[in-house]
């Protein structure tokens, strides 16, 4: 993976025009079931993230180039699930992956809506939640509500680690220690909520037959 983010980061360096189409396709395919679990998006992300914080690439092209990337990857894998049905899952490649589909629609039929705006935002469930809405026949309205809200904040969520980090310790040189030490924190409390909210979809996901029981 270092030889791609390597490959990438100098290709954008030398043709810097392309960084919105480049951070498009990336986001493109990252939401495209199967394809997204073999891309590195989140790596290569932060990667252009700090690209835009370093002054290397124009962020309005990379987030608009982004945000529409990520827009029409869902909606294909959306029409995917919906032209080709339930039956989609014995199918190659997804007969490999039946197990994973089924907890996401045990996921998607609980919450819905929700499902495809946070989706987005897990690695596991990002490219296979559309493909699942589509299949079940979700209202295509209120998908694209979702998955268009969920695009737009995605986007600088994701690239703003490494703009943060580009920008360098000389921009936050006047911070006191008491700063420091309430951003870290902070931090800590973020990671702490995020890590509850994963292990909570992650058991919402699991079938209950599935799950340890308690001792009595």
């Amino acid at each position: 993976m270092d030889s791609l983010l390597e490959a990438t980061e100098t290709f954008i360096r030398t043709h810097q025009a392309w960084a919105g189409a480049i951070v498009g396709f990336i986001a493109f395919g990252e939401s495209i079931v199967i394809l997204g679990l073999i891309i590195p998006a989140t790596a290569l992300m932060l990667l252009i993230g700090g690209l835009v914080g370093s002054g290397v690439i124009d962020p309005f092209p990379v987030v608009t180039g982004a945000i529409i990337g990520a827009v029409l990857g869902d909606i294909i894998s959306y029409m995917m699930g919906k032209w080709l049905g339930p039956s989609v899952v014995h199918r190659w490649p997804l007969r490999h992956y039946r197990e994973r589909v089924a907890r996401v629609r045990l996921f998607f039929r609980k919450y819905g809506f929700f499902a495809v705006f946070f989706g987005r935002f897990f690695g596991p469930l990002r490219c296979t939640v559309p493909l699942v809405a589509g299949m079940i026949g979700m209202d295509q309205r209120r998908f694209q509500a979702a998955n268009i809200a969920s695009a737009i904040l995605w986007v600088p969520v994701l690239l703003a680690p490494g703009w943060l980090a580009a920008k360098g310790a000389e921009q936050f040189g006047e911070l006191t220690e008491v700063h420091w030490l309430g951003l870290a924190v902070l931090a800590t409390v973020i990671a702490i909520l995020i890590a509850f909210a994963g292990a909570w979809i992650t058991r919402r996901m699991t079938p209950a037959r599935k799950r340890p029981s308690r001792a009595r």
